[in-house]
């Protein structure tokens, strides 16, 4: 006897018996915020780079290319403070997120 199954029960009958069919993940998954072992090199990050950032906007973002071209690069991750609009709380949120190198 054949019965009929439905396409709910064998995605689930798959994700038990052998994990997630490759259908259910072909398409690379899109974040706004970095990989979290990716870091931001405010020293060369675009303006859409550094809104991945949490609490960067573009308006910030756009102060930290400003800061770097008049002041050069940063030397610390720390010294991103010095921007107007990068108070403790921004940096607190994305400290292992920024590098300069």
């Amino acid at each position: 006897m054949i019965q009929k199954v439905s396409l709910g029960f064998l995605l689930s009958v798959a994700l038990v018996v052998g994990g997630v069919p490759p259908s259910v993940h072909a398409q690379p998954r899109q974040s706004a915020a970095p990989a979290q072992d990716a870091k931001v090199n405010i020293n060369t990050a675009s303006k859409s780079e550094l809104m991945t950032l949490k609490g960067v906007g573009r308006a910030v973002a756009e102060k930290v290319i400003a800061y770097r071209e008049k002041n050069g690069p940063f030397k610390t991750p720390e010294e991103i403070r010095k921007v107007s609009g990068i108070g403790k709380g921004i940096w607190e949120a994305n400290r292992e997120a920024i590098t300069v190198k």
